[in-house]
C-alpha cells in the first residue's frame, strides 16, 4: 500500500506546492492548515508520516511534533524550516524528528527526505516484529533472562535453530541447558517433528547400543520383539544427548559414525538405516579435559562442538534473579492451584546475594517449596554445597598437582572460548606463563 502522508501548511500556495510535488509520485495524501485541523486528522485515520511547517499560527509544528511522538511513536515526522532558522531544524531532530527541510523546497530533495524517512520506518516495524517475535518464542520455550550473558544465549540459539547443525550446550549443572536444546528444536523447521531426550549417564552400559540404535527381534537374551533406538525414534526431529560426556567409549564410535554418515544399524541387523535426525548434545564436564585424558573420543568432541553454546551460570546473571523468581511464583502456584504468595524484602535481598550453586534449578526448587510451605526461613536456608565453597577445600589425601592444573587451564580455556589472554588474566597468570604450562599439558 502506499505511503500515506499528511501535509500541514497554513500557506494554501506553499501547502498545493508541496502536495503538487507528491501526488505525482502516488502517494496517498491528506492536508492540514493547522496543528489543532492536524491532529484531528491524525487521530481519525493515523498517518505514515506527517510533513508539517515549523509556523504554524497560535501553536507551532514543534507541538505538533511532541503531540505525535508521544501519542503516536511510529509515525515518521519531518520539519519544514525558514532559510536562515537552521537552529529550529536541530531543535526538532533532537525533540524526536526524522528530519527536516529547508525553504524554499527542492523537489528532489523533499522525495529524497520522504524516502529516508519511509525506509527508516520499515526497517523500525520489521525489527520491532522480529523483537516480538523473539520474545515470543523465548517465552514459549521457558528460557528467562534480560542480563547480556542471556541476551547473547538467545541470538546464537535463534541464529542456528533455523539450521541442522550440530550444537554442544556448555555450562554447570542446573542452568537450562535442556531448556537451550528445547528452544532450539521449538524454534526450528523440526517443530512438529520428536524431539528425543537422552541422559546418557542414566543409561545401563550393557544395553546402551539397543537404547541408542535399537535392536532386532532376537538380537540378545529378553530382545522378543523389535526395538526402536532413540536415535530411529527421532526420525525427522532432534534428538537431545544430554551428559554425552557419560557415553561408553563404544558408544561413542557408533554415535560417531551416524554423525558422519547418518545411518545406524540395530544389534543385530544387516541392514543400515539412513536417518534424519538433528542432534544437540550437552555437558556438563570439560570435554576437551575428557579428551586429553583419553575418556573421551577427539573426533567426536569436534563432531559435536560445530556451535557451542555456554549456559551461563545463575551467579553470573544476578540481574535476571528477580525476573526468575516472579517467573517461578507464577509457574508454581498455577501448577499447584495455589495464589500467588509474596516475598518480603528480607528474603529477596537474601535470593539476590546468595551465590547459587545449583543455578536456576535450585532456585525454582527452592521456590516450589516455598509456594507449597509457605516458609521463609526455608527460603533462605543457605545449602551445605554453598557453605563449603566458602573458601576451597583439600582432600584429607591430597591431589595429584600435574591434573589439577591441567584442568585448571582447560576449564579457563573452556570459559572464555579459546581466549587465551582473558583465560590467563582469570586465573592470575602472566600471558607467557600461561603459554608455557598450555605446552607443558599439551593443551595447545
Amino acid at each position: 500500500m502506499a505511503l500515506s502522508i499528511l501535509v500541514v501548511e497554513d500557506e494554501p500556495g506553499q501547502r498545493e506546492l508541496i502536495v503538487g510535488m507528491l501526488r505525482t509520485e502516488g502517494y496517498r495524501l491528506r492536508e492540514a492548515d493547522c496543528v489543532e485541523a492536524a491532529i484531528v486528522s491524525i487521530k481519525t485515520d493515523t498517518p505514515d508520516l506527517v510533513f508539517s511547517d515549523w509556523k504554524l499560527g497560535q501553536l507551532s509544528g514543534m507541538d505538533l511534533l511532541n503531540y505525535v511522538k508521544r501519542e503516536f511513536p511510529d509515525v515518521g515526522f519531518i520539519m519544514a524550516t525558514a532559510y536562515g532558522t537552521i537552529t529550529h531544524a536541530v531543535d526538532a531532530i533532537q525533540a524526536g524528528a526524522d528530519d527536516y527541510l529547508t525553504k524554499p523546497y527542492q523537489r528532489q530533495a523533499l522525495l529524497l527526505a520522504i524516502s529516508k524517512v519511509a525506509r527508516s520506518q520499515a526497517l523500525r516495524k520489521e525489527n520491532k516484529a522480529l523483537s516480538l517475535a523473539l520474545s515470543e518464542q523465548q517465552s514459549l520455550v521457558g528460557l528467562v533472562g534480560k542480563a547480556p550473558c542471556m541476551q547473547g544465549v538467545f541470538d546464537r540459539i535463534s541464529r542456528i535453530s533455523g539450521t541442522d547443525a550440530t550444537v554442544l550446550i556448555g555450562g554447570e549443572s542446573g542452568t537450562g541447558k535442556e531448556l537451550a536444546a528445547r528452544a532450539l528444536h521449538q524454534l526450528s523447521r523440526r517443530a512438529h517433528m520428536p524431539f528425543i531426550a537422552i541422559n546418557c549417564g542414566a543409561i545401563p552400559e550393557n544395553i546402551a547400543e539397543a537404547e541408542l540404535f535399537g535392536a532386532e527381534k532376537g538380537a540378545f537374551t529378553g530382545a522378543t520383539a523389535l526395538k526402536l533406538g532413540k536415535l530411529e525414534a527421532a526420525h525427522g526431529g532432534t534428538v537431545f544427548l544430554d551428559e554425552i560426556g557419560e557415553l561408553p567409549l563404544l558408544q561413542q564410535t557408533k554415535l560417531l559414525r551416524f554423525l558422519q554418515e547418518g545411518t545406524i544399524t540395530r544389534v543385530g541387523a544387516q541392514k543400515e538405516l539412513q536417518l534424519d535426525v538433528r542432534v544437540i548434545a550437552a555437558t556438563h564436564r570439560d570435554l576437551r579435559l575428557e579428551v586429553a585424558e583419553g575418556r573421551f573420543r577427539e573426533d567426536l568432541f569436534y563432531r559435536l562442538n560445530v556451535v557451542p553454546v555456554l549456559m551461563p551460570p545463575l551467579r553470573e546473571r544476578r540481574e535476571d534473579i528477580g525476573r526468575l523468581v516472579e517467573h517461578f511464583l507464577k509457574l508454581h502456584a498455577s501448577q499447584y492451584g495455589f495464589d500467588q504468595p509474596k516475598i518480603s524484602s528480607t528474603a529477596m535481598r537474601f535470593l539476590l546475594d546468595y551465590r547459587w550453586p545449583g543455578n536456576v534449578r535450585e532456585l525454582s526448587n527452592r521456590i516450589e517449596r516455598f509456594v507449597l510451605l509457605g516458609d521463609e526461613e526455608e527460603l533462605m536456608q543457605e545449602s551445605e554445597h554453598s557453605s563449603k565453597e566458602q573458601g576451597l577445600q583439600l582432600p584429607d589425601e591430597g591431589i595429584e598437582w600435574e591434573a589439577f592444573e591441567a584442568r585448571c587451564l582447560s576449564q579457563a580455556m573452556a570459559r572464555f572460548d579459546g581466549n587465551r589472554t582473558k583465560a590467563a588474566k582469570w586465573l592470575g597468570m602472566s600471558y607467557k606463563a600461561f603459554l608455557y604450562r598450555l605446552e607443558k599439558h599439551r593443551l595447545v
